[in-house]
């Protein structure tokens, strides 16, 4: 099933990490914001079962995990996960400035713009897990996007600046998040190894 919304820019800045096929789902966030302008895909291979990631998917409720300098007022988002947060409700806020507005446990989570709307416009994310082969998947982000409308040069500004700088934050973000979970893959890997093997 096809998309109700293309991007229609085919540069890095739309597309990074995922395929055409990829690009054409169906994502939760589409239902959430109707009538959006752009949409940015962003995607990375993770060697790590889907029930792992989405755990990890679910620590954006307290930090971003990108550049913690530049969106986490310079703490550290925590490199363990934060026992209680798989505890999801629609309405909770994730990554401060947004709400989650859908989920569905070990495949997405889906987030909308509470604040920061006058900067950025209408926002909504969703991260979106594709079980692979064994202990293995695809973590893949939509973004949807309608710009702010303040002044029409705010608005041109908007539409050239703000994919460049979602790869860039975001890219820091799917990485972090494949890290992380990998680790812990590789972790509970050794811890179910017979002694002596």
């Amino acid at each position: 099933m096809k998309s109700s919304v293309q991007a229609d820019r085919s540069g890095l800045a739309h597309t990074w990490g995922t395929t055409a096929d990829e690009r054409s789902l169906v994502f939760a966030c589409d239902r959430h914001l109707p009538g959006a302008e752009d949409a940015y895909f962003r995607g990375v291979d993770v060697a790590a079962p889907a029930e792992i990631v989405f755990r990890w998917l679910c620590q954006l409720r307290v930090a971003p995990y990108s550049y913690d300098w530049i969106d986490n007022f310079g703490r550290r988002s925590p490199r363990w996960l934060t026992p209680g947060l798989e505890r999801l409700e629609v309405g909770q806020r994730v990554m401060t400035i947004f709400r989650l507005v859908e989920f569905e446990r070990d495949c997405h989570l889906t987030v909308a713009m509470s604040r920061a709307g006058w900067l950025f416009g209408e926002v909504a994310v969703t991260y979106l897990v594709v079980p692979g082969g064994p202990g293995a998947c695809r973590l893949l982000a939509k973004v949807l996007v309608r710009y702010p409308r303040h002044v029409f040069l705010q608005h041109r500004l908007s539409s050239g600046l703000l994919p460049w700088g979602d790869v860039l934050m975001m890219r820091r973000q799917l990485l972090t998040l494949r890290g992380l979970s990998e680790r812990d893959a590789a972790a509970g890997s050794r811890a179910a190894e017979p002694l002596g093997a």
